[in-house]
């Protein structure tokens, strides 16, 4: 038995303001400590139940968040960025079920630091209807055939992935008062229950099945300034629709992915190139 773990920071139990989860900021280090103690709980559950390997994947910000001297040494870790894959870098067909810990709702949605990818867009559609990060990944996931079998983080979000991903355990570790506040478990109630949801999912993943992929991908992002869209319409196939709102439509999730991290980066380049252009005045 095979896990991959995909672990973000915004869904930790303890977590909901912009200052614990930006490098920089005086309760991002707590926020390490946090997270570092959540995939470790989830590690141990996994080993608990006969897993014979754990790869986990640092899937927030820049991605080189987990407190590596603390982490569980029988565990890979994946971290840094840019990845191709990104939150999902590392998941392959040799793994039999993922989880995805301290995750958060979609751009758009109710939730706890809710975005999905950057916190410029405002809102990212897919085939219609927004869409989280969970769910792009778990069709990253569906490509090798792994199903999801833990899913972590807010109320919100555990409530999307009870609906997405059949036979998935979620672990609310906190629920949703406002975008920056939350009514939250203790850190250690909070791995308690994810090491047990860990060890139940890797006894269970045998019952699961990964998602079904549409047979098309209509990505719709509403960016956050009109540079930004008229940036992205210089992405081969991207199409501009409103004045602040790009398209496209894409075969695979890889190259889904693919052009929302590209429009992340000109979302943020045309933000800060805005606020120099008015900082001169």
């Amino acid at each position: 038995m095979r896990v991959y773990i995909s672990i973000d920071m915004e869904g930790v139990a303890g977590i909901a303001t912009m200052d614990q989860v930006v490098r920089g900021g005086h309760g991002y280090p707590r926020s390490q400590r946090l997270m570092t103690a959540e995939a470790n709980a989830a590690i141990e559950g996994a080993f608990e139940a006969g897993a014979e390997s754990v790869t986990v994947n640092d899937s927030h910000g820049t991605m080189d968040n987990l407190l590596h001297e603390e982490l569980d040494p029988r565990a890979r870790l994946v971290f840094g960025s840019p990845k191709l894959d990104c939150m999902a870098e590392g998941v392959s067909a040799e793994h039999d079920v993922a989880m995805f810990l301290g995750y958060h709702a979609a751009a758009g949605s109710p939730g706890v630091l809710a975005h999905t990818y950057s916190s410029h867009f405002y809102e990212v559609r897919l085939n219609g209807k927004l869409v989280s990060e969970a769910e792009i990944n778990a069709l990253q996931a569906a490509v090798v055939g792994v199903p999801i079998g833990l899913l972590t983080g807010d109320d919100i979000i555990c409530g999307v992935a009870e609906k997405a991903f059949p036979g998935v355990r979620t672990v609310a570790v906190k629920e949703a008062r406002g975008h920056t506040a939350a009514d939250s478990l203790s850190p250690s109630e909070a791995t308690r229950l994810i090491r047990e949801a860990s060890a139940r999912a890797v006894t269970e993943a045998g019952d699961l099945a990964p998602l079904t992929l549409p047979g098309t991908l209509n990505l719709e992002i509403d960016m956050p300034s009109t540079p930004a869209a008229e940036l992205g319409m210089s992405i081969p196939g991207v199409r501009r629709i409103a004045d602040k709102t790009l398209a496209a439509t894409f075969g695979t999730p890889r190259e889904l992915l693919g052009c929302i991290q590209v429009c992340y980066h000109l979302a943020a380049d045309a933000m800060i190139s805005r606020m120099a252009l008015y900082g001169r005045r």
